[in-house]
């Protein structure tokens, strides 16, 4: 009975907690369609964060455990259209997705790398993303199922996709893919990763060569976290600024503390700065996504000590924005989606103009009423905005000319 009484008390003081926090902590544009349903998944979300930090206070499991089994969502009905097979790709789990209709030849093969920071994901919860892909595009999709932070810190996880993919290409044949037509591909971290497992393959001249990438708002720096981007959207739901920082820590150091020093950006000594002005700047995001108040900021003073924590943040693999010109002018064609309402979206912009200064085919579609995740909840019913499966009819497009 008390424990009873205990769990409801628990539950109401979340609930009150959860609706305090959305109506002081978080705004929502008006630029953002259906902004009501934002804000029933911000509190979703919200929620089930705290669910996860109690268990971990009480000693019970670590909180990211939690956080992955309630990411999973609700598993979507069987599919008549597909085969879906798990296999093991070099020691690596893989989900592997095959339309069932005839093809007159090898088909197109696309290597989805899911979101989640590198702390939660999973091949379960991108299915409904995964099929869609497959179903549309009459591609064979390959979900990798990568090790997660903080179990495997950086660079674990995206060394386990790189992995995955080298596999593919070697052995696509096998799996009914043509392997000079292999898409890497992924949202948000799992951009990332796509960007560095492309970025990783460029001097591989034993392998088939990527046909090319797709970047859905990725993280592309940990530089200056002051960009315009970071600035207009650092309490737009779902990835605000604090928020993408701290699991950002975590993945790289297992750690989320300082997370206020790196929103400074005290973590870049000078040299760096000089070094990365060139390609990480707000001059050169163009002016037209700077009206929303944008206004320059010096960095902190500079400290050593959190120089030292994040040394690895200027990794390419970790920042594939700052990877050099002879490796950006060889990577594969590009689609790349930013959203508008999204503290990564200069991220993206910044590396359409690396990729275009180097020669590198990119097709941009820029998501005007679009937030951080907004992809994500595709075959999801009432949960989808507008702009999810309109986005999407822009990528099956891109896959389907390849």
């Amino acid at each position: 009975m008390l424990a009873s009484y205990i769990s409801i008390c628990v539950l109401f003081f979340l609930l009150a907690w959860g609706i305090y926090y959305d109506i002081r902590r978080t705004h929502i544009p008006s630029g953002i369609r259906q902004s009501g349903k934002l804000r029933f998944l911000n509190f979703v979300t919200f929620f089930m964060i705290r669910l996860g930090v109690m268990p971990e206070k009480l000693g019970i499991c670590q909180k990211y455990k939690v956080w992955r089994i309630l990411f999973n969502g609700v598993p979507p009905k069987k599919n008549s259209k597909l085969i879906i097979k798990d296999l093991v790709f070099d020691e690596i789990p893989v989900r592997v997705y095959w339309p069932k209709r005839a093809s007159p030849g090898n088909r197109r093969g696309v290597i989805y790398l899911h979101g989640g920071v590198g702390l939660i994901g999973s091949i379960h919860a991108y299915e409904r993303v995964t099929r869609f892909i497959a179903r549309r595009s009459d591609s064979v999709v390959v979900c990798v199922g990568f090790r997660l932070a903080p179990e495997h810190p950086f660079p674990i996880p995206v060394l386990d996709c790189c992995t995955a993919t080298i596999h593919f290409l070697k052995n696509a044949e096998e799996y009914g893919v043509d392997p000079n037509r292999i898409v890497v591909c992924g949202d948000s971290s799992g951009g990332t990763f796509a960007a560095a497992v492309c970025q990783h393959l460029v001097p591989r001249k034993d392998l088939p060569r990527v046909r090319a990438q797709i970047l859905f708002y990725p993280f592309l720096q940990g530089i200056d976290f002051n960009l315009p981007s970071y600035q207009q959207s650092h309490s737009i739901p779902i990835l605000f600024k604090k928020r993408a920082i701290k699991f950002g820590l975590t993945y790289l150091t297992g750690k989320d503390e300082n997370a206020e020093g790196l929103m400074k950006n005290a973590h870049v000594p000078k040299h760096l700065w000089v070094k990365y002005q060139k390609w990480i700047s707000a001059d050169l995001i163009p002016e037209e996504f700077k009206a929303r108040g944008y206004v320059p900021i010096e960095p902190a003073p500079f400290c050593q000590e959190l120089y030292e924590l994040f040394r690895e943040g200027s990794n390419p693999m970790f920042s594939p924005l700052i990877a050099e010109d002879d490796v950006i002018r060889q990577l594969p064609e590009t689609f790349l989606l930013t959203c508008e309402y999204d503290v990564l979206r200069d991220d993206g912009l910044l590396y359409k103009k690396r990729l275009d200064d180097n020669g590198v085919p990119v097709t941009w579609h820029h998501v005007k009423d679009g937030f951080h995740g907004i992809m994500f909840p595709i075959d999801y019913g009432y949960l989808e905005f507008p702009s999810t499966r309109s986005s999407f009819q822009h990528v099956i497009h891109f896959l389907e000319r390849l």
